[in-house]
């Protein structure tokens, strides 16, 4: 039974309803909706259009300042991701269309060339190849690998990483170049002499297009395209007796200091050159410690001891060089230094040794040594 009204006045059953006063609207409690193109920015950024990304971005934004939605920082970080990847594939895009490029520019019409058609990127150490024409100069020359023992231009003698000191392209990083194949010749045809008189090195270093680019190999040929070559030069420590690998380490090492001397003369750079007399000294002391190793071998006692003593005389006039006081008195030594040396002393040397005998062409016409054999000059010059 319901309960009995009330009595009095004013007291009207059933109560009225409250009025609606200014309670929170039907959706308070609820966050603002998340944006979709901020959330399509991210993933489509990162996993397959970043230019559709970059407009998804952008897009949400608009949206979000006037919809009052979610999403903002996400709308941002798409949007960076997005340009980021873009940039990244433009680049990409460029350097792959740039090796395709060249890959078909230096596979395209030439001349019949003997070989398979190779990336200079992808020649290894001990690879003969040829060349359109014969021609190693230039940059990049097309190059055909073929087997050493068919007619080849040319034999690489090192393959690899380069970081020069210098920037790509620079005189420095030339500098830096030359030499570091200079010192894979030698390790790679550590007996210089046996050499055939038309050998040149080249190298073909990173320019600073292609250094951009991201290349970073430095490769080292020895060239011999004048007259026909089968067969290949290589001659390294594999291939030699302990004994002539010492020997040839320090040898080579002294050509290769001796080749170094300042572009300046003695007047305008004395103390450049008093520096380089003091490395021909102790390039020249390695050179004794192999040849004191050698001095009791059978055989080798009267060749050994006749290079002995003029490597002495000469270390001994390097080293007066280095203290030279003046450019005369500098100049003075240099000659006492070069004549000590005799070509006809290391070429019986080598001989004992078991090595080539035959006088390489960057070693004739030095001045004669007191015996009146030719001499080995300052500053030898192997090409």
């Amino acid at each position: 039974m319901p309960p009995s009204p009330p009595s009095g006045p004013g007291h009207p059953w059933p109560p009225h309803s409250p009025r609606p006063g200014w309670g929170p609207p039907p959706d308070h409690g609820r966050p603002p909706a998340l944006n979709g193109f901020a959330l399509a920015s991210l993933l489509v950024g990162l996993l397959c259009l970043p230019p559709l990304g970059i407009v998804f971005g952008i897009v949400a934004l608009v949206q979000i300042a006037g919809k009052g939605e979610r999403g903002k920082a996400l709308a941002i970080v798409g949007l960076v991701v997005s340009v980021v990847t873009t940039g990244a594939l433009v680049l990409t895009a460029d350097r792959v269309a740039t090796a395709v490029r060249d890959r078909f520019d230096a596979a395209g019409p030439h001349e019949e060339v003997a070989g398979r058609f190779t990336d200079l990127e992808d020649l290894r150490t001990g690879d003969c190849f040829n060349v359109p024409g014969g021609n190693l100069m230039g940059d990049r020359p097309p190059m055909y690998t073929v087997d050493c023992a068919e007619e080849h231009h040319g034999e690489v003698s090192s393959s690899g990483p380069f970081d020069p000191a210098g920037l790509p392209g620079s005189e420095q990083a030339e500098r830096d170049a030359e030499e570091a194949c200079w010192k894979a010749q030698d390790a790679y045809a550590m007996d210089t002499w046996a050499l055939p008189e038309r050998a040149e090195m080249y190298f073909y270093a990173p320019s600073r297009e292609s250094w951009r680019r991201g290349d970073r190999q430095l490769l080292c040929v020895i060239g011999t395209t004048e007259e026909e070559q089968r067969g290949s030069l290589r001659r390294d420590e594999g291939m030699l007796t302990p004994a002539q690998v010492s020997f040839l380490k320090a040898a080579n090492e002294v050509d290769l200091v001796l080749g170094r001397s300042p572009e300046a003369e003695p007047a305008s750079a004395l103390p450049e050159h008093r520096s380089w007399a003091r490395e021909v000294y102790t390039a020249l002391g390695k050179e004794v410690t192999a040849l004191e190793g050698a001095r009791t071998a059978p055989g080798m006692e009267k060749a050994v001891e006749a290079r002995l003593k003029e490597v002495g005389a000469a270390r001994a006039a390097w080293l007066r060089a280095s203290q030279a006081p003046t450019p005369n008195e500098f100049d003075k030594q240099w000659d006492r230094a070069a004549s000590a040396m005799s070509v006809r002393t290391e070429q019986a040397l080598r001989g004992a040794y078991g090595l080539s005998t035959r006088i390489p062409p960057w070693l004739e016409g030095y001045p004669a040594a007191p015996d009146g054999s030719s001499g080995r000059g300052p500053a030898s010059e192997r090409v």
